[in-house]
């Protein structure tokens, strides 16, 4: 098991994946499976959890309602 780090060319952002090695008995090769962990901040350089499918996390997400939309969506 194992922590890589991968560049993705076309938008410049580095994810993060782990990586569980197993053998592959037909092909008689070891075969790796990945899994995102998360992308690395460019600002910061530190490492951003996703929830597996390129989106960010309810825990990094803004918390707090938005006041002003859930007035103007009660005046309507």
């Amino acid at each position: 098991m194992g922590i890589i780090k991968q560049l993705d060319k076309r938008t410049g952002i580095t994810y993060v994946y782990e990586s569980k090695a197993y053998w592959d008995k037909e092909k008689k090769q070891s075969r790796a499976k990945r899994t995102l962990i998360g992308r690395i901040d460019p600002e910061t350089g530190e490492m951003v959890p996703t929830d597996g499918r390129h989106r960010k996390t309810a825990e990094t997400e803004e918390k707090d309602p938005d006041y002003k939309k859930l007035y103007e969506k009660l005046q309507k």
